[in-house]
């Protein structure tokens, strides 16, 4: 179901966009609420059989003007990921550190100069269940398993700024009915008479939402915001992205 404003992204026309790749035992699933705005966009590979490269990311200015920097960074994530994460036996963490250092660059070179990328970017194992990342300036991701919701803070600092930024990439484990969000600033900072969203309500509804269902996750918190503000937010680009670890199907004798 969509909301008013609201359309799913699941599958992107342009030839450029990766479309959301299938999970052997979850799914990813993205919706961006109203008119684009700024600088956010999202994109994801499949690098090997059992590796799946995401990431959200907002270069910052209005769309007019870093649409040039927002297609360069969606290309350099789309040729440098399926690079650097193609072959079965990597360090992983290495990996994710040195593609934030091609991301940076190649966002620095798009802009002559200086422009603020804040981004989260991470590799999904489907093997292993777990998810190296780099938090790059950007809110906080949102992992929720059966001890609670706990969250993934920033490990650098956002891309585009400086040519020598150095990252950490920590690992975190998506346990079988964990699932991860990504919001973007503009979901934080919806505001309602100068009272923001924030990240609190974010995972209040996070818990809220059906778990098990990355599309019903990113729809439920685009929805929430769009109560909070009662009106379509034309300041900022809205955009939430889940990534869901099913539990096991139950064996025929489990089921008697």
């Amino acid at each position: 179901m969509l909301f008013p404003h609201e359309h799913a992204v699941a599958r992107p026309a342009a030839s450029s966009r990766a479309e959301f790749p299938p999970l052997t035992d979850g799914e990813i699933a993205g919706r961006v609420h109203g008119q684009r705005m700024g600088g956010d966009f999202y994109h994801f590979l499949r690098a090997t059989p059992s590796r799946v490269v995401f990431g959200l990311l907002d270069v910052a200015g209005r769309h007019k003007e870093n649409q040039r920097i927002v297609e360069v960074a969606r290309q350099t994530f789309q040729r440098v990921g399926k690079e650097k994460f193609a072959y079965e036996e990597i360090n992983e963490a290495d990996v994710m550190m040195e593609f934030c250092l091609e991301l940076n660059l190649a966002i620095r070179r798009a802009a002559a100069g200086v422009r603020s990328c804040a981004a989260f970017l991470g590799c999904y194992n489907e093997d292993l269940g777990t998810i190296c990342y780099v938090n790059a300036g950007h809110t906080p991701g949102l992992l929720c398993d059966a001890e609670g919701i706990s969250e993934l803070p920033a490990t650098g600092l956002p891309l585009g700024l400086f040519s020598a930024s150095t990252y950490e990439a920590p690992t975190a484990v998506l346990q079988r009915g964990a699932s991860l969000l990504l919001v973007s600033r503009g979901v934080v900072e919806a505001s309602d008479k100068r009272e923001e969203f924030g990240l609190e309500r974010v995972k209040q509804h996070f818990l809220q939402s059906q778990r098990d269902n990355a599309d019903e996750i990113a729809s439920h918190i685009l929805h929430a915001v769009q109560q909070f503000m009662r009106k379509p937010n034309s300041d900022n680009d809205v955009t939430a992205l889940a990534l869901v670890r099913r539990l096991p199907a139950p064996s025929p004798a489990a089921r008697v």
